[in-house]
């Protein structure tokens, strides 16, 4: 599995959202933002597109994939 940086906290924060506001948004737990701004958890597809729609920033800027 390739490895990414998640630069998702730093985008939520500029969004004004906390992580729970952020979940619920995208539909998953709070649990769930935690350990994807920790990087330790690979986002679908479809998640990825849905925070980047919500955050209003493309998805290559918040999940760089190296």
């Amino acid at each position: 599995m390739p490895e990414f940086i998640s630069h998702l906290k730093e985008y939520r924060i500029l969004a004004g959202l906390t992580q729970e506001e952020l979940a619920e948004k995208v539909n998953v737990r709070r649990e769930t933002i935690i350990r994807l701004e920790a990087g330790k958890y690979n986002p679908s597809l479809k998640l990825g597109i849905d925070i980047s729609r919500t955050l209003k920033t493309p998805i290559e800027d918040i999940f760089e994939f190296i």
